[in-house]
């Protein structure tokens, strides 16, 4: 039998359901080696105690016959995520020691569904970065290294990047991610494993830590597009308590992933083959379309003309969002307060929240504010909005042309600490590829594809019409068996 960490959750599913393994083998397995690896610093707490007794009622469950669909596979928690009982601090000096008292719905579900949470994981602070160095824990450091560079400690990508590399480095089987702008895509292809964002609503956001509301949804990270499948279906689902949750059955995310790609109209959009992108990109793109159109496909050029507007749209509208989520943390309801040499409460305020807050999520307030501000809401905000409503517009019309969408996830590999983040407009350049999706709400994930000259990996990026997960998933599948 292959190392219990070794296993895809498929695998393991298999050998849990035949009695061949106990999930509270399998869960000391993972605890045990992400122990051995905190120094990539990918959880912020490991849950030891609370795992092994969920894996123990998950071993009961498989004894009377009453397992659920992911029973007793272990699961890295994004920080963000309430998770009840457990400490939730997006990663943030003004939420250390918040201990949520109730569970949200993602969580639950998966809970429901039989997962067991080997830890929290690490990830940029309110989930604004792009590279998980913005952490009050401390970067993340991903487990691959760079050839003839293996000194380099490379960065996993963000937000999501705990999740990333703890799903990368075997810590855990899968991993729950947020993705607002790329957080997921980006760090699934900077370590080379499958991760998927579904269409806005198909998540709830209860008891997810806010950083842009119109904007953030729940995801998830595997090794392998099956398992990827099964976790989000896991957690799909509409929430009475999300007013953004869309009321429609969740399918079979797993249903057509043997059904090949043949007939399917794949389409590559002119406006994301970017000047300067490096060659070894541009080819992994090209060999993707070939691959999918060996197997029946029809590539065809499409136009997504306002793509060039996306990311000063989102640097736009996502930092407002932040503005108005992040006014709660004042150091009166809850979270850390700083007393303030004076009485006054505005003195208080602003204490803890220059305390609280980090570089990154200070200068994003900033950003917000001042695009909210009088005289600044409607030439910015405003037309922001209006641009964002063009960008789904293009995605509406290319999605009359073809089925689904291929584009790379990133624009380069994996960078190491400190190469790129001296420079935050470079920073926010990672997300290029990502956030026209994002804007338009529309369902995507990233596949590994290639490894670059450096030995790092390069991911393809997937992008489907809204609800169109089944369809995404299969040429997913399609795109992996190649």
């Amino acid at each position: 039998m292959a190392n219990l960490t070794d296993l895809t959750i498929k695998e393991a599913l298999n050998l849990l359901k035949s009695r061949q393994i106990s999930s509270v083998e399998l869960t000391k397995a993972h605890i045990e080696k992400a122990k051995q690896h905190q120094d990539l610093n990918a959880f912020t707490q490991i849950t030891e105690e609370h795992a092994i007794k969920q894996a123990e009622a998950s071993d009961k469950r498989y004894a009377d016959g009453t397992a659920g669909s992911i029973e007793g596979i272990g699961i890295g928690v994004k920080d963000l995520f309430c998770t009840k009982g457990f400490e939730t601090s997006a990663c943030s000096n003004i939420l250390r020691g918040f201990i949520p008292p109730y569970e949200s719905t993602v969580t639950q579900n998966m809970f429901n569904a039989g997962a067991v949470m080997v830890g929290k994981t690490n990830m940029d602070e309110f989930a604004m970065g792009s590279a998980n160095t913005t952490s009050a824990y401390g970067p993340v450091i991903s487990p691959l290294k760079r050839f003839g560079d293996e000194n380099a400690k490379i960065v996993p990508g963000g937000s999501s990047g705990g999740s990333a590399a703890a799903v990368a480095a075997n810590l855990c089987m899968g991993a729950l991610g947020s993705d607002t702008g790329g957080s997921i895509r980006q760090p699934a292809a900077f370590v080379g494993i499958v991760g998927a964002k579904p269409t806005y609503g198909r998540c709830s956001r209860y008891g997810m830590i806010s950083f842009a509301s119109s904007l953030d949804q729940a995801g998830c990270f595997a090794r392998t597009v099956e398992d990827t499948a099964m976790l989000l279906q896991s957690i799909s689902g509409f929430d009475p308590k999300d007013s953004t949750s869309v009321k429609i059955e969740t399918p079979n995310y797993s249903q057509d992933l043997n059904l090949g790609v043949k007939g399917l109209r794949v389409g590559i959009p002119k406006e994301y083959m970017v000047d300067g992108m490096p060659e070894e990109i541009s080819k992994m793109w090209t060999d993707g379309a070939n691959a999918l159109k060996a197997q029946g496909a029809e590539i065809v050029e499409i136009s997504l003309p306002h793509t060039k507007y996306s990311l000063p749209t989102y640097y736009i509208i996502a930092p407002a969002e932040a503005s108005s989520n992040l006014a709660r943390y004042d150091g009166v309801r809850f979270g850390n307060r700083v007393a303030a040499n004076s009485m006054g409460i505005n003195d208080m305020y602003e204490a803890t929240r220059a305390a609280g807050f980090g570089e990154e999520v200070k200068r994003r307030l900033m950003i917000g504010t001042y695009v909210l501000s009088a005289g600044f809401y409607d030439a910015y905000y405003t037309k922001a909005q209006k641009v964002r409503n063009l960008i789904m517009q293009d995605f509406d019309k290319a999605f009359k042309k073809v089925d689904i969408i291929l584009t790379p996830t990133a624009p380069s590999e994996a960078f190491a600490i400190g190469e790129n983040t001296s420079d935050p407009v470079k920073m926010y350049l990672n997300d290029v590829f990502a956030v026209p999706a994002s804007l338009a709400g529309l369902p995507c994930m990233s596949v590994p594809a290639a490894m670059s000259k450096n030995k790092l990996p390069l991911g393809l990026h997937l992008i489907a019409n809204h609800f169109e997960e089944v369809l995404m998933f299969r040429v997913a599948a399609a795109l992996e068996r190649a």
